[in-house]
């Protein structure tokens, strides 16, 4: 099972919806006032969900930290869950009341041998062939066999059933909004 925080800390929380709030009015973004604190680097994944229904309306992260804080990299995974997943259209200002965010903070992957080695609600999984690559977090509605999670990893990197791949997983601490919380 995947480790749950429901506001630990609650300041990365906090930190993604004022970074929401700001970026759709337009502020600057390299605000000091944003980093109150400075955690080491870590990999983390931004979801947004539209309610009522927990729709994903986006969602963006890295595999590896990217940014000097973990701070940082909220900050950019939140802006770009809201305005550069292909998936969706940018999110609207009056959207946001409606949006429950959740932050994922990533362990580094580790290379895996089997499909022993997986479970599909403890941890995430990085598929891989060539340059192409297919994440999908643990412990996700509707994913309920390592059968799923591989294809759909499959699937979003591009990849046929037949096609050799490296498998690599990881666990996730997952920051949750009960619901949306309004600034």
């Amino acid at each position: 099972m995947i480790s749950r925080a429901v506001a630990k800390p609650p300041e990365l929380l906090s930190l993604a919806r004022r970074t929401l709030l700001w970026h759709l009015d337009g502020e600057d973004l390299t605000n000091p006032a944003l980093f109150p604190r400075q955690s080491p680097p870590q990999a983390c994944f931004v979801s947004l969900k539209l309610e009522p229904g927990d729709r994903l309306r986006g969602c963006i992260g890295s595999l590896a930290p990217t940014k000097h804080t973990l701070e940082e990299e909220v900050v950019g995974n939140a802006v770009a869950a809201a305005s550069q997943d292909p998936r969706f259209d940018p999110v609207r200002r009056e959207e946001l009341a409606r949006i429950r965010i959740s932050i994922d903070l990533l362990t580094p992957p580790e290379f895996v041998e089997s499909e022993a080695e997986l479970d599909p609600f403890r941890y995430g999984l990085i598929v891989r062939a060539g340059d192409r690559c297919g994440v999908l977090l643990p412990d996700l509605p509707g994913v309920q066999s390592v059968a799923r999670q591989i294809a759909i990893c499959r699937e979003k990197a591009g990849l046929s059933a037949n096609e050799i791949i490296r498998m690599e997983r990881f666990t996730v601490e997952r920051l949750d909004e009960m619901e949306p919380a309004v600034l």
